[in-house]
Order: structure tokens, then C-alpha cells, then sequence
């Protein structure tokens, strides 16, 4: 199997760049370090790109590694001849290679195989071939009666079971069933129990297994576990049975029945079963797999938010009974001061309350509030609002609580701040993730973040593993630095690991690091974690001004013979040649000279502040506003406009032209403008579009 061949025609990448990429990997290279530093070598290619390559590489080796499995058990049953052994090797997808291998698998005693150890494949064998009449089949049937064996009838049903297997077993049998599903068959559905009516829409749910929605998999997949919904696939059954009867011929009418009798016993006893699992499963998988593609699509923006720097803030967690935590840290996320305050119900003390936060405003200077939208976040808003009208110069912004209580309860949290409660360090957080959402995020499970759908029901293992990968892209475009970094954001940078990012943390805080070289004196830090992780990192205080960019060191030479150069006038092709470096590296380190330091998140548009507050009943149909996307599933996005619900705007009020996938349209995190279509009070729903919008 030439692999990279494979890839290159799936993924639609030239072969020499794909061959390059898995060259560089085998050599153990990250995803991040091909991408930003070996651009030469895969052409540019992106790293979501690069892991695509990476999974796919990944995907086919398994299946090489599966082949030889099987090939080695059947050498090992001495089941393996040349025709067998080429089908198995001219197989192009695990569903053949299992098919192939399934008569050979070793699984507990059939009935074929109690038949087959009573010798009644002998019967079988007689009568197909030698048998006109019933009177004949049991005539033939009565030398078999021993014990395991009542009669000639049960004789000739138990060796019925043989054939029953055989038609399981059979490829083109299982590919009508197979094909029956991917066109005809129906998924249905019915209450069971569901007291809650949470899955209401499901009851008498009819639908062609191919116009299944990922979410509605998903969706029965969790009713049919939970005991709510009874599930079942419908197949078109005489149609399959009669093209399997057509796989079979007899010689005569009464052998044509008992083949017939087989076909239908094994429809029903065998095939259905294993079919319907393998479908259902398959569902299962690309329904999991759309959710975590949607799930990595909101993360990577999420976290990717544009930080709001050089600003001191206030955390407020918001609550009732337990009253409002309040945390205040400084422009570098140093925690500073903490209050709780009362001032909503039960305890009502407003004015209590907007004193305690005037005396933290003016004492530590601060210029923005970050209010979690959580519990009693509503009414607290109104009481920062009025807050607002009695100071200057400071703003307030609805922060996403999600996963908030996960990082206060965590080791993490606690080795952070021993000494604070763990309500307040929930504060702190809402403080930072304004501050510098990538850095405070990363500390947090992404399954806690609330951008995703049906998380809880996807593979655990594989949902981890990919979110993890999209956090560690994140991370790495981004850079890391190291002035405020915790272990778990340079957990994320290429080449490290958890230990490493401990004691690069440690040896940095105790002074032992200071600018990029000082990293191989870190233990356990060789040349090559060195190499993956160097250009990630940046040192703003290095005296070395090109460790507080993205310039990697082994280019440090070349960048310094650019001092020469009129950076905003230099021909790039004649440049390369001249310093012996390829143009894509070039044009980098060239971009980095010229803003060192540069955050790329600086780009994005900014977070949206507020200085008044808006309700549900301050709004009309038809107004037009200004809001954040804060998640995006397959049938719409959902968009906080400051009216503490989230709007939500179906694909269909999407775009004036038809759209599959709102991403296409749209980015978690953007700013975007809608217009209000629908409010529902009683139910709180508001309906938006962003078509036509024309200002009232």
C-alpha cells in the first residue's frame, strides 16, 4: 500500500509534500513545528492540514497493522492459501477485511458448530445434492440420528443451521443488507418511558437512515440508553431476501424450500443483528465524529479571543443565597484583592454592595468589570449597571462561566491559590479569561467549556485526544509567554510534556531562566525537545531581542544579516539566495522583524464591552444589533446580544443562499449583527437573522 499515494488523492495534497510530512513526523517532529518551521519542505502547508496527513497516516497504518494480524492467525490455523491470502491483501476497507476474515474468527460454539461436530455437514451436503422429495431428505437423514440428534427432522433442521452460517458469512449477502441501508432503510422510534418528556420530539420518529441528522443519532442513541425511547432499524426484508435467494440455486423445488428456510433463518437470527450493529455503530461513529469536528470548530476561536491587556479588572461571580464573589488582579493577572458582596435576593444590599466595588475601582484603578453568566447573573447585572452611572471610565463585559467551578475544585486552582476559597479563585478566573482567554482557558478541561453538543455522549478517549490537539494548535500560533505563563499552558507548547512545563516553570520563577538558550538547562530538556519547543517560547526581558519573537534559533544568524536590509523594500527571491534560506522561511522571519512581539490575536476584533444593560423586554422585532457567537451546532448559531439569553439564528436565517454547514457562514467568537425576529417571553427564546439587515 503506498500510503502517501492514498492520502494525497483523499486529501487533495501534492505527494512529494505529504511524503515530506510523514518523513518529519516519523523523525518526531510536531504538528507545530512542521507547520511554522519546515514550510520549505511540506510547501506551506497549514497545521490543520498536517494533522489531517497525521490522522489519515495514522488511520492506514492501522489497517496494514490489522492485515497482518489476520494473516498471521489464518498462518496460524493453517487456513491460509494463496487466494485467500490475496484477497486479503487486495482489501481496501476494514468492513472487506473483517468480512473476509469472519468465517475464521475465533468466537464462542455456534449452532453450525454443534451441527458440524454431529457430522450433519455430510447430511447437508446429500441431501442439496441428491435429494428430490421430503420423503427422500428423510430417508437420507436417518443414518445421522444419534445422540445430540431426536430425529430425521431434526437431523436436517439442525444441518440447516450450517447453511443459516454460511449465508451470514456471506459477503454479497451481508452488501445487499448493507445497501438496503444506506437507501431504503428506516430508523424508528417510540416513547418508552421518558417521564420528562425530554425527548419528545423522538415519539413515533420515522426516518430514512440516511437523512439521519448527526444530533438526532446522537439524541437516540442517548434515549434508547437511558430506557426512554425504544429504537429500532426497519429494513425493506423481502426485498434483500429475495436478491440472498437469488445468491442460491437448487435442483429442485424441495431443496430450493430448505435453502429458502435457511435464508430466511439466517435473515432474521444472524444477519439483521450483526448488520444492524455494524450500521448502528457506523451511525454512532460519524455522528461522533461531525460532534467533535463541530466541538474543535468552537474551541480553537474560543480560545483564540482577543485579550483585553494592560488592564485591571474585577472578577465577579454572581449568585444568590451565598451572595457575589468579587476577585480584582492587576494588568498581569496578579491576583490582588477579594470581597463578597449582597445584592440581590435574598439579602437585597444594593447599595452595600455598589460602595464595596467603588472603594476596589478607585483603590486598584480598575477599568473593566468580567460578570459570569451564571446563576443570578442577570440580576447582578442590573446592580453593576447602576454601579456604572455613579463611576467613570469603566465598562463590564459577560464573561462565560463554563468549566469556572471545574478550575476552583482543581489541583491545579488550588496550587494557584492555596490560601484563597474556592468560590473566589472562580472570580479570578472570570477576571483572567477576560484578560487573556487562551492562558486561563487551557487550565480547564475543554469538555467544561460549553461549545459543543452532545460531549458527554461521544467516545471519551478520541473527543479528548482531538480537543487536546486543537488546544495545542491554539496555543503554538499563538506563542507562550514566559513571564506569565502556568505549567499547564506550556503543558501545550511543542515537544513539551507536563513534567517538563513543571520544572520550566519552577526553574524560571527561581531565576535560573532567563532567554531561550537558558531552556537546555532545563533537566531532562534535550537538543530535540529544545529544537520543537525554542520558537514557541518568548522572553520579552531576553537581552536577545529574537527570543521575544517568533524567529526560531536555528535561523538567528540569517535574521541578524537582515539588520542590513530595508525590510519593506526587499526582494524576497534575490534575499533567499543570497542568505542560502528558503523564501517561505524568509518571509516569516521578516514579518516577525518587523513586530516583534506580536500577538496575532491583536487582529481579531475586540471583545464587546457594555455600559448599560438591555432585558428581553427592551427589545422589538425587527431591532438590529451587535452580538458574540457563542456556539455553533448543525442547525444554527447561538448569540449573546446582552439580554442574558442567547438568540438563536437557524441555518435557514443564516445567508440569503442555501448553506449546509453554518461555518461557512460564521466563526465562534465572532461580532456580528443581527436582527431580531422572534421573542417569546413566556419561553424566553428569541428568534434572529442575518439576512436583509437594513437599519430601522
Amino acid at each position: 500500500m503506498e500510503i502517501s499515494k492514498i492520502l494525497s488523492d483523499e486529501l487533495n495534497i501534492n505527494q512529494k509534500s505529504i511524503d515530506e510530512v510523514i518523513k518529519l513526523l516519523d523523525e518526531g517532529s510536531t504538528v507545530a513545528f512542521i507547520a511554522r518551521y519546515r514550510k520549505e519542505k511540506t510547501g506551506g502547508l497549514k497545521d490543520t492540514e498536517i494533522r489531517d496527513i497525521e490522522s489519515g497516516l495514522t488511520r492506514l497504518r492501522n489497517f496494514e497493522k490489522r492485515k497482518e494480524e489476520i494473516l498471521t492467525s489464518l498462518e496460524n490455523q493453517e487456513k491460509l492459501d494463496d487466494e485467500l491470502k490475496e484477497k486479503i491483501e487486495k482489501a481496501k476497507t476494514l468492513t472487506e477485511l473483517e468480512d473476509i476474515y469472519a468465517p475464521f474468527k475465533k468466537k464462542r460454539k455456534t449452532r453450525a458448530d454443534k451441527a458440524k461436530e454431529l457430522g450433519l455437514m455430510e447430511l447437508l451436503d446429500e441431501i442439496l445434492m441428491n435429494a428430490t422429495s421430503e420423503e427422500e431428505g428423510l430417508e437420507l437423514a436417518k443414518k445421522y440420528i444419534k445422540e445430540g440428534v431426536e430425529d430425521e427432522v431434526d437431523a436436517i433442521n439442525k444441518s440447516l443451521d450450517i447453511l443459516a452460517e454460511d449465508v451470514a458469512n456471506n459477503i454479497e449477502a451481508k452488501n445487499i443488507i448493507r445497501r438496503d441501508g444506506l437507501v431504503r432503510a428506516r430508523i424508528l422510534a417510540e416513547k418508552k418511558e421518558d417521564e420528562d418528556l425530554i425527548y419528545e420530539n423522538y415519539y413515533d420518529f420515522d426516518e430514512k437512515i440516511k437523512n439521519l441528522k448527526p444530533f438526532q443519532i446522537l439524541a437516540l442513541n442517548r434515549a434508547e440508553k437511558n430506557n426512554d425511547l425504544t429504537v429500532k432499524l426497519e429494513f425493506t426484508d423481502n426485498y434483500n431476501l429475495t436478491l440472498i435467494k437469488n445468491l442460491y440455486k437448487s435442483n429442485n423445488d424441495y431443496t430450493e424450500s430448505l435453502i429458502r428456510k435457511a435464508i430466511e433463518d439466517s435473515y432474521k437470527r444472524l444477519l439483521i443483528p450483526t448488520i444492524t450493529t455494524e450500521i448502528k455503530n457506523k451511525l454512532t461513529e460519524n455522528a461522533e465524529n461531525e460532534s467533535i469536528k463541530v466541538f474543535s470548530k468552537n474551541l480553537k476561536p474560543y480560545i483564540l479571543q482577543r485579550p483585553i491587556k494592560d488592564k485591571n479588572i474585577i472578577g465577579l461571580d454572581p449568585g444568590f443565597r451565598t451572595g457575589c464573589k468579587v476577585a480584582v488582579i492587576d494588568k498581569h493577572g496578579k491576583y490582588l484583592d477579594q470581597a463578597v458582596i449582597y445584592p440581590v435576593k435574598p439579602h437585597s444590599k444594593e447599595k452595600e454592595s455598589i460602595e464595596i466595588l467603588k472603594n476596589l475601582i478607585s483603590k486598584y484603578d480598575v477599568d473593566i468589570i468580567a460578570l459570569g453568566n451564571a446563576t443570578a447573573s442577570r440580576e447582578t447585572e442590573i446592580v453593576v449597571n447602576k454601579l456604572l452611572k455613579e463611576v467613570d471610565g469603566v465598562s463590564y463585559a459577560i464573561v462565560n462561566e463554563a468549566g469556572a467551578s471545574v478550575y476552583s475544585a482543581s489541583k491545579l486552582g488550588e496550587e494557584e491559590f492555596p490560601n484563597l476559597d474556592v468560590t473566589i479563585r472562580g472570580a479570578v478566573s472570570m477576571a483572567r479569561r477576560l484578560q487573556d482567554p487562551m492562558a486561563e482557558l487551557v487550565k480547564i478541561d475543554p469538555k467544561h467549556l460549553g461549545v459543543g453538543q452532545y460531549q458527554h455522549d461521544i467516545n471519551q478517549k478520541k473527543l479528548d485526544d482531538e480537543l487536546s490537539k486543537v488546544v495545542e494548535d491554539s496555543v503554538n500560533e499563538v506563542g507562550v509567554n514566559i513571564n506569565n505563563a502556568s505549567y499547564k499552558l506550556l503543558s501545550y507548547v511543542s515537544g513539551l510534556n507536563l513534567n517538563l512545563a513543571k520544572r520550566i516553570e519552577e526553574d524560571f520563577k527561581n531565576g535560573a531562566i532567563k532567554e531561550r538558550k537558558d531552556l537546555k538547562k532545563v533537566k531532562g530538556l534535550g537538543d530535540k525537545t529544545y529544537k520543537m519547543a525554542a520558537g514557541f517560547l518568548r522572553f520579552p526581558d531576553s537581552s536577545n531581542f529574537l527570543d521575544n519573537t517568533a524567529v526560531h534559533p536555528e535561523s538567528y544568524v540569517i535574521a541578524k544579516k537582515l539588520v542590513d536590509y530595508n525590510l519593506d523594500e526587499i526582494d524576497l527571491e534575490k534575499c533567499a539566495d543570497e542568505l542560502e534560506v528558503g523564501v517561505l522561511t524568509l518571509k516569516d522571519i521578516i514579518e516577525e522583524l518587523k513586530k516583534p512581539g506580536r500577538d496575532p490575536r491583536d487582529e481579531l476584533p475586540e471583545v464587546v464591552t457594555k455600559s448599560e444593560i438591555l432585558s428581553i423586554d427592551d427589545l422589538n422585532e425587527g431591532d438590529i444589533l451587535e452580538g458574540t457567537v457563542r456556539n455553533i451546532t448543525e442547525f444554527g448559531c447561538f448569540v449573546d446580544i446582552g439580554v442574558g439569553i442567547d438568540g438563536l439564528v437557524h441555518i435557514s436565517n443564516m445567508s440569503d443562499k442555501f448553506i449546509k454547514d453554518p461555518n461557512e457562514i460564521v466563526t465562534n467568537s465572532d461580532i456580528i449583527k443581527v436582527k431580531v425576529i422572534e421573542i417569546d417571553k413566556k419561553r424566553e427564546r428569541i428568534g434572529l437573522s442575518m439576512k436583509n439587515l437594513k437599519e430601522k
